[in-house]
């Protein structure tokens, strides 16, 4: 399959719901879906065989064309689900300008940074399915863990830029002190 320059692919990164990126597609936003993931320690109960093999079989029962769709298994990161994900196009010869990538909604700057460190040449846009903070947590059914997750995302943008693992970026004061009384208060089971 050829693409275009102007070609937009997507794929999910950890544990996006593939309802918002299926219907992107029939929407005409993109021709080509790339699901990567292998599993996280806190996926591998909803996806037994991994994230990408199990959305790849969502976006199929819902529509989706088998050979709009393209799987990852192996990532068990984001800067992997980057790499992995490009190394794949390559290999099928697959022109790429721009990517929409779809995550967690909180995760979207990380993605956004680690994908404009990893894959600077494209334009990335990021997106998620779109829910209030409320509706997430009721999605989730645990709102430790949301916040858990919240805090150690936060930290991660961070952290990571430091390491190389994506560009750095400009945390606004608020939310420094906002993500220090969450750590303090004891929210630090997702802290790397």
């Amino acid at each position: 399959m050829s693409v275009s320059d102007s070609a937009v692919t997507t794929w999910a990164l950890r544990r996006s719901p593939p309802t918002s990126t299926t219907d992107l597609y029939h929407r005409g936003m993109y021709p080509l879906l790339v699901f990567t993931g292998a599993n996280a320690p806190t996926t591998v109960e909803v996806f037994p065989r991994g994230e990408a093999i199990h959305y790849r079989e969502y976006a199929i029962q819902h529509g989706v064309p088998t050979e709009a769709i393209l799987i990852e298994p192996q990532a068990r990161n984001t800067g992997q689900n980057i790499e992995l994900t490009r190394a794949l196009l390559a290999e099928h010869d697959i022109g790429v300008r721009s990517v929409t990538l779809m995550s967690r909604p909180y995760q979207q700057r990380r993605a956004y940074a680690t994908c404009k460190k990893l894959w600077p040449e494209v334009d990335v846009i990021c997106a998620s399915r779109p829910l209030s903070l409320d509706d997430y947590v009721t999605s989730i059914g645990d709102v430790d863990k949301v916040i858990n997750m919240l805090v150690g995302d936060t930290q991660r943008i961070t952290k990571y830029a430091e390491l190389g693992f994506a560009m750095p970026q400009a945390i606004p004061a608020e939310v420094e002190l906002a993500y220090a009384r969450l750590v303090d208060a004891g929210y630090t089971s997702r802290l790397v």
